[in-house]
Order: structure tokens, then C-alpha cells, then sequence
């Protein structure tokens, strides 16, 4: 398994794009992109490029994804194989939260499908069969016999006492990301620190997003916002999140981290500074362990991460040109895409 899976990352890892790669991109001439984007192993996308869907564009970025992810976990058995497709989950979770609102607003299936990410080998529901469920009540039902019947649990209990969809929204995730720690604990045990690193990265930065968006920008009690987070793990304990989540502003929330935390903000003045701030830190995090010696397991994780952060990129791009915006919008349009702003 070491062998092929550390062959497989290195020969994915030279299909990253570098920073001057993605201004070519942007300067190129129109009828030459599509040669461009199959030369970096881009081919769906060059063979959508020029279509006036943007949710085609969206669908072929996690066919790619996905296509990638199912090479990688080939090789792969147990807590490995686990944790890897898992990580896929997200996207199903998104189809979870669609289904839902839908069902909510009383949106017919037709009208659904195009907003319905495929998960080709990786799908786990029958979309289908629960959209067609009577009422909310039933699809909660049918999904508490899915796959996702942990993560669809509590999400349930929450809307059953709210009725509020962003809350509904806020408990998948949430429980998502506690089923991708708890996957992740056998795993760090295997692969060691460069893998708990990428782990601490990601919950960490998540949480701290989180906890200052539920605060600052929706208002949301302290007690409420310390529910709707990751159980406390790795650099954010909780008993830190719950002195957190009492803070009366971003700055008192940055001054109260522990390092190294703290000090990769320091001068942050809002929540997309530091949004951005700890996405360049993890994908600098991410490019050291792709780079290294690290377990397999590790360096396939984080190629992920980076090919994800590299197609928002190029997702950026590529919508830009197609609304004729000026190369300086595109430039900036990137610059949000590699800090997770669709």
C-alpha cells in the first residue's frame, strides 16, 4: 500500500498549480484555454469551458475531486479507506442540506436535480427515493435509516426545536466534522504529527471561523455558539473554546488564543483576515508534508487539501473570464478562492 499510495501522491502532486500558472491562465487567449486546462489534467474542464452554467462548472470541480479521491484510496483498507472517503462526505452532506430546504419550500424534484452534486462511486443515498418523502417529517425519517443517520440526528433535534434553516445547516456540520475527527483519531496514531498537524489545521480553523461568525456577524448567544462548534480538540480545547466564545469583540477573541494561534493572527482586523490568514497557513502546512518524508497517508491528505484550494482557483478563474471581468476583478476573485470564499 506505502508504495503505490506514495507513487500515486507524487505523480498527482505535479498536476498542482503554481502561482504564475493561474496569471497565464487569466491572460490566455480565449480558444487556447481548453488546450491549457487538459494539459494540466483538467480535461472535464476544458471540455465544459465556454458554457453558461456556472453550477456545470461547480459539478465538474468535484467530478474531479472525486475522480482523484478514488484513485488515491485504491490501495486502501480499513480506518485508511474510512477516513479518506469520508472526507468525500461533504459534498452528500451538501445534497443532505439541499434535500431538506427543498422539502421545506415545497420545490419539486425536477426543479432540484440540477442543484444535486453526483457522487458517482462514492454516492451513499438515493436522492430520488427522498426527494419523493410526503413531508420534512418523513425525509428526516428516511435519512435516520441512511448512512448519515448519526450526523442527521442531531441536525433533526435541531430543526424540531428552531424550525431555522441556517441552524439546521450549522448542526450537519457541525456533526460532520466530529465524525471526520473521530475517523481521524487511528489514523494520527498510524501516520503521527504530520498528519495530527493537517487534522489541527482544519478542526482548528473551522472552530475559530465558526465562533466568530456565529458571534460577530449572526449575533448568536455564547452558549449557542459554543453547541454549533467542534467538540474541543487539538490547539482549541474546550474549556479555551468556552472562554472564547465570551469575548466581546474579533480583536479580544485573537488576544485570548493560545500560541501558536495567536501569533499567526496577530494584526488581524476582521474575520476574513483571519479566515485567510489560517487557510495560507495550513496550505503552507500542507505543501510542507506533500514534500516530506511523512507517512502516505499524510502526504495523500494533504494533496487533497491543496488540489481542493487549487480548483477553487481555477473555478475563479475561469467564472471570470467568463463574465469578461478585467484581469485585476479576476486577481482578486482568486485571491478569495484561495481563502474559501465562494
Amino acid at each position: 500500500m506505502s508504495a503505490y499510495l506514495n507513487t500515486r501522491v507524487s505523480l498527482l502532486s505535479e498536476r498542482l498549480w503554481a502561482e504564475e500558472e493561474f496569471d497565464r491562465l487569466i491572460h490566455l487567449p480565449h480558444a487556447e484555454v481548453p488546450s491549457a486546462l487538459t494539459e494540466r489534467g483538467l480535461a472535464a474542464l476544458a471540455q465544459g469551458y465556454g458554457g453558461d452554467d456556472p453550477l456545470s462548472l461547480e459539478a465538474r470541480i468535484i467530478a474531479q475531486i472525486l475522480e482523484e479521491t478514488r484513485v488515491l484510496v485504491r490501495p486502501l483498507s480499513g480506518a485508511a479507506r474510512d477516513f479518506i472517503i469520508y472526507w468525500t462526505r461533504r459534498f452528500e452532506v451538501s445534497n443532505v442540506k439541499t434535500l431538506i430546504r427543498a422539502k421545506m419550500s415545497g420545490e419539486r424534484y425536477t426543479a432540484l436535480i440540477p442543484r444535486l452534486i453526483e457522487m458517482g462511486p462514492f454516492a451513499r443515498l438515493d436522492l430520488e427515493e427522498l426527494m419523493h418523502a410526503d413531508d420534512v417529517a418523513e425525509l428526516f425519517r428516511r435519512l435516520e435509516q441512511s448512512p448519515y443517520a448519526d450526523i442527521v440526528r442531531h441536525a433533526r433535534r435541531a430543526f424540531e426545536e428552531s424550525h431555522d434553516p441556517f441552524i439546521l445547516d450549522a448542526t450537519l456540520d457541525r456533526a460532520y466534522y466530529e465524525g471526520l475527527v473521530r475517523r481521524a483519531q487511528p489514523i494520527e496514531a498510524e501516520a503521527g504529527k504530520p498528519m495530527r498537524d493537517l487534522m489541527a489545521g482544519l478542526v482548528d480553523r473551522i472552530n475559530l471561523v465558526w465562533l466568530l461568525r456565529y458571534r460577530f456577524n449572526y449575533h448568536l448567544p455564547p452558549a449557542q455558539v459554543y453547541y454549533l462548534l467542534v467538540g474541543g480538540h487539538y490547539h482549541l480545547q474546550g474549556e479555551v473554546l468556552q472562554r472564547l466564545v465570551t469575548q466581546e469583540s474579533v480583536a479580544a477573541v485573537i488576544a485570548a488564543l493560545p500560541d501558536p494561534l495567536r501569533q499567526t493572527l496577530e494584526g488581524a482586523q476582521s474575520i476574513m483576515a483571519v479566515f485567510c490568514q489560517l487557510e495560507d497557513r495550513a496550505a503552507r502546512q500542507a505543501r510542507s508534508v506533500l514534500h516530506s518524508a511523512a507517512h502516505p497517508l499524510a502526504r495523500a491528505f494533504a494533496y487533497l487539501v491543496l488540489r481542493e484550494r487549487d480548483l477553487r482557483g481555477v473555478r475563479a478563474v475561469l467564472r471570470g473570464r467568463h463574465l469578461g471581468l478585467p484581469s485585476e476583478a479576476i486577481r482578486q476573485a482568486l485571491g478569495h478562492q484561495a481563502c474559501g470564499v465562494a
